[in-house]
C-alpha cells in the first residue's frame, strides 16, 4: 500500500542513524586531541560542530517521525474504509458479527497501521546505527570490540525462543477480545458477573504475556549492561599497560549506549512483526469469510 514511501522513510532513517554516529568520533577526538593539547580554539570548533550535528539530527528525526505518522494514519483510514465497504452492513452467519467488526476496524487496524508506518524505517535506522557502531569499534580497537560484543550472543539466542510463545499468546488474546466484542454487541446475552469465563481468559492471557515480555526485557537489559562494564574493565587494563587511550574508552562506552538502543529496538521489531503477522492473518481470514 505504501510502496515507494517506505523506501523514502528508510533512506531518511539511515540518515538519522549516520548523524547519531558522528558524536562518537567527536568525543574521542575531544578527549585525545583537545584535552591533551589544551587547544582552546580547537575545543570551540569541535563544540560548534557537535552542536550543529545535534540540531541537524533532531530536525531530520522530527521530519522522519512526521512522515511515519502520515503513513500510519493514511494506512488506517484506507484500511478502515476498505473493510467497511467490504462488510457493507451485511450480517455474517454468526449473529454476534457486529462486535467482531468493531474490534477489527478499531484496535486491530490501529496496530497494523502503526506497524506499516513505523516498523520498517525504524528497523533500517537501528540496523544502520548498529552496524555503524560495530564497524567503528572494530576499526578503532578490535580487541575491546570482540570482548564486549560477546555479551550480545545471549540476546540473539534467547529472543526467538521466547517470541514463539508470545506469538501464541497474541493470537489467543485477539480471539478472546473478538469474542468479548461479540458478547457485548449481542444485547440479548451481555457479559455479566455470572459468566466471567471470557474475562478470566483475557486476564490470564495478559498476565502470562507481560510476564514473558518483561522477563525477556530484563534479560536483554542485563546483557546490555554487561557490555559497558567489560569495556571499562578490559579497556581500562589496556590503558594501564599503554595499549589504548582514554578517549577510546570514552568513545566505546558512548558507542555501547547507542548499541543498546538499536538492539532493544530490533528485538522489539522482531516481536512486533510477529504480532502483526498473526493479527494480519486473522483479519485476512475474517475478510475471506465476509467475501464468501
Amino acid at each position: 500500500m505504501t510502496g515507494w514511501h517506505q523506501v523514502a522513510t528508510c533512506a531518511i532513517a539511515v540518515m538519522v542513524a549516520a548523524l547519531n554516529l558522528a558524536p562518537i568520533e567527536l568525543q574521542r577526538r575531544i578527549v585525545n586531541e583537545v584535552v591533551e593539547t589544551q587547544d582552546i580554539p580547537l575545543l570551540v570548533r569541535f563544540g560548534l560542530i557537535y552542536l550543529a550535528i545535534i540540531i541537524l539530527h533532531q530536525a531530520v528525526k522530527f521530519g522522519l517521525r512526521m512522515y511515519q505518522v502520515w503513513l500510519t494514519e493514511s494506512t488506517n483510514i484506507y484500511t478502515r474504509a476498505h473493510l467497511l465497504r467490504l462488510y457493507g452492513g451485511q450480517i455474517e452467519d454468526d449473529e454476534n458479527a457486529e462486535g467482531r467488526v468493531v474490534s477489527i476496524v478499531g484496535s486491530e487496524v490501529e496496530k497494523l497501521g502503526g506497524f506499516v508506518g513505523e516498523a520498517l524505517s525504524q528497523a533500517c535506522a537501528n540496523i544502520a546505527l548498529l552496524l555503524g557502531v560495530l564497524v567503528y569499534m572494530f576499526v578503532v580497537e578490535p580487541q575491546i570490540a570482540l570482548y564486549a560484543l560477546a555479551f550480545m550472543v545471549p540476546q540473539i539466542m534467547l529472543t526467538p525462543l521466547m517470541q514463539r510463545k508470545l506469538n501464541e499468546l497474541v493470537e489467543e488474546r485477539v480471539s478472546y477480545v473478538r469474542s468479548l466484542g461479540d458478547r457485548v454487541s449481542n444485547m440479548e446475552a451481555p457479559v455479566s458477573e455470572d459468566d466471567p469465563a471470557i474475562l478470566s481468559k483475557i486476564y490470564e492471557n495478559r498476565i502470562m504475556f507481560n510476564m514473558l515480555k518483561f522477563t525477556l526485557k530484563a534479560a536483554l537489559n542485563l546483557t546490555n549492561a554487561l557490555g559497558p562494564l567489560s569495556v571499562l574493565l578490559f579497556g581500562g587494563y589496556l590503558v594501564m599497560i599503554g595499549e589504548s587511550q582514554v578517549g577510546v574508552i570514552v568513545a566505546f562506552i558512548s558507542g555501547f549506549e547507542r548499541i543498546s538502543g538499536p538492539v532493544r529496538e530490533l528485538v522489539g521489531f522482531y516481536r512486533v512483526t510477529e504480532q502483526a503477522r498473526v493479527q494480519h492473518d486473522m483479519v485476512a481470514k475474517w475478510m475471506s469469510k465476509v467475501i464468501d
